[in-house]
């Protein structure tokens, strides 16, 4: 485990990072905001987030300058030159090294692409330590529940094997599912964790998937390793909460589940596990 001042320093790193993800950052602009050398800085931010701070600044700027080219009206040099890359040609090699695709290409066919889905890590360390919620703010310790009606539509998914929950499926299929749902076009709704009816349950496969619902005439691309089912016109009940509650909201099911199916719900959801790309202000 991580030393708290380290953690609360890096996460200040993370916070100014996406603040100002569309001007030049320096190193030296990191240390001096934390108060550090720039060589600690960068060996606290590798040593707890994994990556290098450029390396994860530039993991971001792609990921939001993709976002900026699913708009058509959008120039790739404009997008370039807003998240701070020096020329069209500089941008187009980063693009395409890290998605597979020119940033042209993308703006064309939309194809679906791993997205950076960055977190909060002083959120993922509390959860490590404590295993239960952060009550910094009382309103993260509010469940909020809705029963909604949908009609027929797709449900583009990734399936694990027995995970029942958000941590095994990641230990299962890689905390990376988010990033390409996120790009899938013309998704009705922001990607979602759900638990599925029986009836969706291939064998030898998980309960808890996650996906993102499209219309029921969807012709666009299915990721690979992906595949698109129907769902019918439904009631679903929508569990709105971030990481630290996603168990409780499974316990919830567990031990309303019979009382829910009462409401005919064709599968349950935890709708957008959305402190996965939370605001860093």
């Amino acid at each position: 485990m991580q030393s708290w001042e380290k953690i609360e320093t890096v996460s200040q790193l993370q916070k100014y990072i996406h603040q100002h993800v569309e001007k030049a950052i320096t190193l030296r602009d990191l240390a001096k905001h934390v108060g550090y050398s720039t060589w600690h800085c960068s060996r606290m931010f590798k040593e707890v987030i994994g990556k290098t701070p450029f390396e994860y600044i530039r993991e971001v700027r792609l990921s939001e300058a993709a976002k900026s080219l699913q708009n058509q009206n959008s120039k790739v040099i404009d997008v370039a030159l807003d998240f701070v890359f020096d020329s069209h040609e500089g941008f187009t090699r980063a693009f395409s090294k890290k998605f597979g695709i020119s940033p042209k290409s993308y703006q064309k066919t939309k194809k679906p692409i791993e997205l950076f889905i960055p977190f909060r890590i002083k959120d993922y360390y509390l959860l490590l330590q404590k295993g239960e919620i952060e009550m910094e703010n009382k309103k993260n310790a509010t469940v909020f529940t809705q029963v909604v009606e949908r009609p027929r539509r797709k449900l583009i998914l990734k399936r694990g094997i027995k995970a029942t929950h958000y941590f095994e499926y990641c230990e299962e299929v890689g905390c990376d599912v988010w990033g390409i749902l996120t790009s899938v076009q013309d998704a009705l709704f922001e990607p979602a964790g759900f638990w599925l009816n029986e009836l969706l349950i291939k064998e030898n496969t998980s309960s808890y998937v996650q996906g993102v619902e499209v219309a029921h005439d969807f012709a666009g691309e299915v990721p690979e390793g992906f595949e698109i089912i129907d769902l019918p016109a439904t009631k679903m009940m929508i569990f709105k909460v971030n990481l630290m509650m996603m168990i409780i909201s499974k316990m919830l099911l567990e031990k309303c589940g019979k009382r829910l199916t009462n409401l005919n719900l064709s599968y349950m959801a935890i709708d957008g596990q959305i402190n996965l790309r939370q605001d860093f202000n």
